[in-house]
């Protein structure tokens, strides 16, 4: 198969040019139907593949034509059986991989440190997780990945788990060992699914962690979006398992996708598959140059810490990914959601984001030494105006929540009877809802956890740092829904 074809999107350009006379949805016939001002800021071009599946077309449900072929040249280049197009993020595919494997009761291995996607599968299929501690970082304040050893554990004593999740790389770029993970997970005969949301270029270069997919693992959902070239709300799915079979997973993701697909995300993922896999070593090359320069001029500056490969030596910190700037503020007595506001404010910066502790940088093949020294230029002058105003102070001591107590299971706390109580009011009280900081979307408790007076506190602390924590349905967290308790008549 030839990687230079991009038989999706130039069949969808084929089609355009024929300008046939379209009496189907969308509504907007090529833009002319649509406001002036947005036709002319998103252009006729795009306009004009903006389709439906109609039989030239292939159908996302059913391919068969451009789109399976498409698939099929993603499968051969991220090293899979076979490659589901999304065009519902990543986590839809993280929905999809869970849904796949996992039946009402069922068990399935998972990190705490979980993005949304899984809690909602988790509910959805009506598994049971199993929990395992990931690694904390006591001096960035961040979650790592699980460990081979943690792994082993777990599948011991839940020897009947039906799948093994695991996020690799994490969000901050850390990798685990996933081929060790992924040994001991088979030799239960248990599939490894695996969020890759942060890792769709890691394949295309051997200075990066491995992929899912060279590391052995049955399942990964991948954000070509984030990483790749395609455009946002664009992922993939990756297959490549004796445990879950193409049609079941077919299946599940057409439960969860959209009949109105979009042609445009679907022909950015065919031409952004074709840009990784001619030019993307070449590209992740000069990516990874300019990432490691930056990261030196970034620690040359008092007050800062731009985290290198000094961070590994951990099973959980076995590789990372150095176009990741994970840059610690602490030192300067001020948040990163404070580094973050004030680079908006002063340098019209955008940082990918910012927690108590931390701010993240990614470097991409879209940036140049133009970006990254506007970015060295503008931390330089934060260190020299903070430690100024902080000179004085303490820096900040870093905190991590505490993982709660399981009571119920997520789908059964979702749908219990409940009542909405104070937050103050709700210590050891089980948890109806989501509550997280988002980014990344990790929960600081799910449903079915057990309230705790110490997360109360962490939710405070980052509310009062402005960070945006959500999920609960009462924005302002004064009040959390719970479980109901059902108390005995006198």
């Amino acid at each position: 198969m030839s990687q230079q074809r991009t038989p999706l999107f130039t069949g969808l350009l084929e089609h355009a040019n024929q300008k046939p006379v379209q009496f189907h949805i969308p509504g907007h016939k090529t833009g002319k139907g649509m406001d002036e001002e947005f036709r002319k800021f998103i252009g006729d071009q795009a306009l004009s593949i903006d389709l439906i599946n109609i039989s030239p077309l292939d159908d996302l449900h059913h391919p068969h034509g451009m789109i399976k072929e498409a698939q099929n040249l993603a499968a051969e280049a991220f090293g899979a059986d076979h490659t589901f197009f999304s065009v519902q993020g990543t986590s839809g595919a993280i929905m999809a991989m869970i849904m796949s494997v996992c039946h009402p009761g069922d068990k399935i291995v998972v990190p705490r440190n979980v993005h949304k996607s899984v809690t909602s599968a988790i509910i959805f299929s009506g598994a049971t997780p199993v929990f395992i501690h990931p690694e904390l970082d006591e001096n960035l304040g961040i979650s790592h990945g699980i460990t081979p050893e943690a792994v082993q554990k777990a599948l011991a004593a839940n020897p009947d788990a039906k799948g093994v999740f695991v996020i690799n790389p994490t969000y901050f770029g850390i990798s685990a060992d996933l081929k060790k993970i992924v040994e001991i997970a088979h030799s239960y005969d248990v599939p490894v699914l695996v969020d890759e949301a942060h890792g769709v270029h890691i394949h295309f270069h051997e200075e990066l962690p491995l992929s899912a997919m060279q590391a052995g693992a049955d399942m990964a959902a991948t954000s070509v979006h984030k990483l790749g070239g395609s455009l946002t709300q664009s992922s993939v799915l990756n297959l490549k398992s004796r445990y879950v079979t193409p049609e079941r997973v077919q299946s599940v993701l057409s439960m969860l996708t959209t009949t109105s697909t979009s042609y445009i995300l679907l022909a950015s993922l065919d031409a952004a598959r074709k840009h990784l896999a001619i030019n993307g070593r070449t590209l992740i090359e000069d990516t990874i140059k300019l990432a490691e320069k930056t990261r030196k001029q970034i620690n040359n500056i008092s007050h800062l810490l731009c985290v290198g490969d000094e961070i590994l030596g951990s099973n959980a910190t076995y590789d990372y990914d150095p176009t990741k700037l994970i840059i610690s503020v602490k030192q300067l007595g001020i948040t990163g959601y404070d580094v973050e506001v004030w680079l908006r404010e002063r340098f019209n910066i955008e940082v990918e984001l910012s927690d108590l502790y931390n701010i993240l940088c990614i470097v991409t093949p879209g940036d140049t030494e133009e970006e990254a020294s506007i970015l060295v230029h503008a931390l330089q002058i934060l260190s020299e105006e903070f430690a100024v105003k902080n000179k004085d102070e303490e820096p900040l001591q870093v905190e991590v929540p505490d993982i709660p107590v399981l009571a119920l299971s997520p789908r059964d706390a979702f749908y219990a009877d409940t009542e909405i109580v104070s937050l103050n009011h709700s210590i050891g009280r089980i948890s109806a809802e989501f509550v997280m900081v988002y980014p990344p979307g990790i929960p600081i408790w799910l449903p079915g956890e057990i309230i705790t007076k110490e997360n109360i506190q962490y939710i405070h602390s980052n509310m009062d740092a402005g960070l945006p924590v959500q999920g609960p349905e009462d924005e302002t967290l004064e009040t959390i829904r719970v479980i109901k308790e059902h108390k005995a008549f006198r």
